[in-house]
């Protein structure tokens, strides 16, 4: 492989700096796309966020009508896929969120989570036997693995070489990790496990009713303190706001999200919707939380730039139970457990 080279792109009639390329063994691929600016007196490469992201929503066809509970994004690879709890074929894969094809998992088990990393595509069962696991290279061809322990997991994540999974269990043996997806270990837990886990800042963080624990390697873990009085049912890390954010339901306050900037000091956040929330992501600078279940049929997305700022934003009137979101190429995906059509995406 030949070494690779950036150069910067101009668009012909503004003439504006606009995108930043690599070549590899002579091939452009497009690294960033902006421009160069000032922003707060500051000189720099900006990327173009779209006014529209996670604010107008599209309903989009599923490719069958399952159970959709997770949905993931794999940049190197340029495809989104989706896991299903039931169905005849319980795996979707899409290059843009939009057109669907349906797959075939390797066994049809309850799928509750899937991730990327490394390479592979790796998705967790609930309530299954001790094969409830499998990975892919490309999200059509599967391979089952093996639990150490039979629990229904939860989520897994991927992160600093590893992949680490965790079961909404009382027990002190809701995690396994696994260095290949296939071959897992199980470990001891700190609080139970979680419903949802995250990789961010050289730390893995983990959420259940109100409880979080975190690790740094996966293996030995630590209970923290949380100002929460609701269950917390999914976190996600923003990077380059240094920011994890979670978000839960019941029982009835409307303070339904907590922001820690280190995984282990917990702020309790306001805002004005008491929501099922089911899943959030970052992306493009914006936090999307979806929800379940809601008083209204329009209202189940809210936005935020900063984790602690949210708003409600209008979402197709498709009675759909939304249950999951991810990031990619530019697009927030939604999948929906049931409804007419079960995906949506923004923009």
């Amino acid at each position: 492989m030949s070494t690779p080279k950036a150069y910067l792109g101009i668009d012909n009639q503004s003439k504006q700096i606009n995108n930043i390329y690599s070549t590899i063994d002579n091939v452009n691929h497009q690294v960033k796309k902006g421009y160069f600016g000032i922003r707060n007196e500051n000189i720099g490469f900006y990327p173009l966020v779209n006014p529209l992201l996670g604010v107008q929503w599209t309903i989009r066809q599923a490719a069958a009508d399952n159970t959709w509970l997770s949905v993931c994004y794999a940049e190197d690879k340029g495809l989104f896929v989706a896991v299903a709890n039931a169905g005849t074929h319980r795996v979707m894969t899409s290059p843009d969120g939009i057109d669907w094809t349906i797959r075939q998992s390797a066994p049809n088990r309850q799928w509750y989570s899937v991730c990327y990393g490394n390479g592979l595509f790796v998705a967790v069962a609930y309530n299954s036997s001790f094969n409830g696991v499998m990975a892919s290279p490309d999200g059509v061809n599967w391979t089952a693995g093996q639990f150490p322990v039979n629990h229904s997991w939860d989520s897994v994540c991927y992160g600093n070489g590893l992949f680490v999974a965790t079961a909404g269990t009382n027990l002190d043996s809701g995690v396994m990790t696994s260095p290949n997806g296939i071959n897992w270990t199980s470990r001891q837990s700190a609080s139970g496990g979680g419903n949802s886990v995250c990789y961010g800042n050289g730390l893995f963080v983990a959420v259940r009713s109100n409880r979080v624990m975190t690790s740094p390697n996966g293996i030995n873990w630590t209970a923290r303190q949380t100002p929460a009085d609701f269950g917390l049912n999914s976190i996600c890390y923003a990077e380059d706001k240094g920011l994890f954010v979670a978000v839960g339901s019941y029982p009835a306050p409307a303070n339904r999200v907590i922001t820690s900037p280190d995984g282990i000091n917990w702020t309790l956040e306001q805002f004005i919707s008491g929501h099922h929330w089911r899943s959030v992501c970052y992306g493009d600078g914006i936090f999307v939380a979806v929800a379940r279940t809601t008083t209204g049929t329009s209202t189940r997305v809210m936005t935020s730039p900063d984790g602690v700022n949210w708003t409600i934003r209008p979402t197709p009137a498709d009675n759909c139970d939304f249950f999951s979101v991810c990031y990619g190429n530019g697009r927030f995906v939604a999948v929906a457990r049931d409804g007419t059509h079960r995906v949506m995406t923004s923009p």
